[in-house]
């Protein structure tokens, strides 16, 4: 197994579950609606690369490779970038920050990661 990975998914996981409390119990108060949306957006896509993180975790005792530590490296940094920047952007939005919106171009580059992480998770597997 690949220790660094679990780790990362056991914090990554927990920071989810925290976030997704704050989201759903006292976010509402401090944010309009589709802030809240945006936010919730971040925790869900957290949680969903947190499981692919142990997955990769697991499956480098069966078929270790570099496919396998860049798709495991992505889901961490697609989660930094995409899930980050929605965490921010909500903060923003939160504290009425202005000038730091082009944040928001942080996103879709997190989401391109989070696709190469699965592309090299399904080249380690084909691979074995």
């Amino acid at each position: 197994m690949h220790k660094g990975f679990l780790v990362w998914a056991a914090v990554l996981g927990a920071l989810a579950v925290m976030l997704g409390a704050f989201g759903a119990h006292k976010l509402k108060e401090l944010v309009p609606p589709e802030t809240v949306s945006t936010f919730q957006t971040g925790v869900t896509y957290q949680f969903y690369h947190v499981f692919a993180l142990l997955a990769v975790g697991i499956l480098y005792a069966h078929i270790p490779g570099p496919q396998l530590i860049w798709a495991g490296r992505c889901f961490i940094i697609g989660v930094l970038l995409f899930s980050g920047s929605l965490y921010l952007l909500t903060i923003l939005k939160m504290t009425n920050t202005v000038g730091l919106r082009g944040v928001g171009i942080i996103t879709p580059i997190g989401g391109l990661v989070f696709i190469v992480g699965w592309i090299a998770l399904l080249l380690a597997v084909l691979k074995k």
